[in-house]
Parts: structure tokens; sequence; C-alpha cells
């Protein structure tokens, strides 16, 4: 079976069945909404509904690598914030001769809950929705075929280099070339990496671009798609909730 270059999680869920336009509304009332309003309590409950949703379509397993690559991010925000931050006041706790503050950690536990959110936001879209269903939902709302494609190749371009590597390194494993054991050898193992992923990377592009060409691409007639899915009464129903929500909070601001 052919490796499929997507984060894509094949799975028979309601969430996997929802429009692809509502989960990018979802995120984008995800991101908006604790921007509007700027309380701890509403990034953690959005976090909450961002994991349920996870849970509910069977793919946080694939979640957790990326809280984790995310770690060191935001444990540089709770030190740089924690030191630095502008309001400063109230000693919290002192490491060495090093202090930190409860304002700067207080905002930073702000920031990184709203870092949370937007990942987990980004998880549900990604895992949930085939690139090319995503692509072809937007390029039929209007968006260009060309910003279309760019926006393809951004999707895989991870999941496309991971292959790349696991390939090369399998080969050259193969060849007798080490590549586990300590921190030297990896790092010795990283360089003959370097040209095979470059040089596949650009042999690839000019046959994507070959491969479009006989397409007709660039062709001017309007396009057709595969696909046609039908708009559905619950996508109408999910996108006015995520609609009024966002509502509802810039109405609360307003108000408090």
């Amino acid at each position: 079976m052919a490796k499929t270059l997507s984060l894509y999680v094949e799975r028979n869920t309601f969430i996997h069945r929802v429009d692809s336009i509502n989960k990018i509304l979802y995120v984008l009332v995800s991101v908006a909404i604790p921007l509007i309003l700027p309380y701890k309590f509403v990034a953690v409950l959005l976090i909450l509904i961002s994991i349920s949703f996870l849970l509910l379509a069977k793919v946080m397993r694939r979640v957790i690598p990326l809280i984790e690559f995310s770690v060191i991010i935001l444990l540089s925000i709770v030190i740089i914030q924690g030191l630095f931050h502008a309001g400063n006041k109230t000693v919290a706790f002192h490491i060495a001769r090093i202090t930190f503050y409860k304002e700067g950690l207080s905002y930073a536990f702000t920031l990184s809950m709203r870092v949370i959110n937007i990942l987990l936001a980004f998880a549900i879209l990604v895992l949930t929705t085939k690139p090319s269903e995503l692509i072809e939902a937007l390029v039929k709302k209007g968006l260009s075929p060309r910003f279309g494609y760019v926006l393809s190749s951004a999707l895989q371009i991870i999941p496309q280099m991971m292959s790349a590597v696991g390939s090369i390194m399998d080969a050259q494993r193969s060849r007798g070339l080490e590549t586990e054991g300590n921190l030297a050898v990896r790092i010795r193992a990283f360089f003959p990496l370097i040209g095979p992923v470059v040089m596949g990377s650009l042999i690839e592009t000019r046959e994507r671009a070959m491969a479009l060409e006989v397409r007709a691409f660039n062709s001017r007639e309007k396009k057709t798609f595969l696909n046609e899915r039908q708009n559905l009464r619950s996508d109408n129903v999910i996108r006015l909730i995520l609609f009024s929500i966002l509502s509802l909070s810039i109405v609360l601001r307003v108000l408090l």
C-alpha cells in the first residue's frame, strides 16, 4: 500500500464527515475568542472542547507528539515572561539567584494556553481532513487554483520530508552507514541525508510541474471537480453555531 503523504488519519467518525469549511471556521473562531475575551478560563474551556473533538475523532494519540514538541516553546514562554515581563512586581519564587514573578508567570500561563489551543484546533483540521478535500472546498469557494496548489504543497511538505528521510535512512543503513547510537553518531549520519533530500525535493517539484502542465493546470477554462459534496443541513447548523458563538464573545467583550 502506498504511503499517504499527509497528516490525515482515516477514521469513520462524525468529525471526519464535517465540512472542511466548517473546520476552518472552527480554527478561526477558536483562535479569535481568546483574543476577544482574554480570560484564562476561556482558553482552557476551548482546549477542553478541542480535546473532546479529538477524542471523538479517535486521533488524540497523534496529537501527543505535537504537544511534546511544543513543550520547548512553552518553557521558553514561561522563563522569558516569568523573568522579564514588563509588569513583574510580586516575587513568586527563587531558583538559585534567579527570581520569577507572579505577574509574568500568570501572563505566561495565558500565552501557553493560547498556544495549546491553537495547536489543538489546527490538529482537528489537519488530522480529520484530507488535503485534497480541503483544497477542493476552498477552490469551490473562489480560492485561486494556484494558491490552492501552494497550500496543498505546504500541508504535505512535512509528511513528504519525513517519508523521504525514512527511505534514505533505510537505504544508507543497507549500505553500512551507522544511523543509530549516541548523539555524535546521529550527527555524522545526518549530513549524508541532506544531499539526497534536497535533490529529491527538486526532482519531485519538477515532476509535479510537468504533471500539472500535462493536465492543463494553467487553462482558463472553468474547472470541474471529481467529487461533488452535497451541502447538508448539519453543515449549516454548525456554521450558525460558530458564528453565534463568535458574535456572543464580541458582545460580551463590549459589555464587560
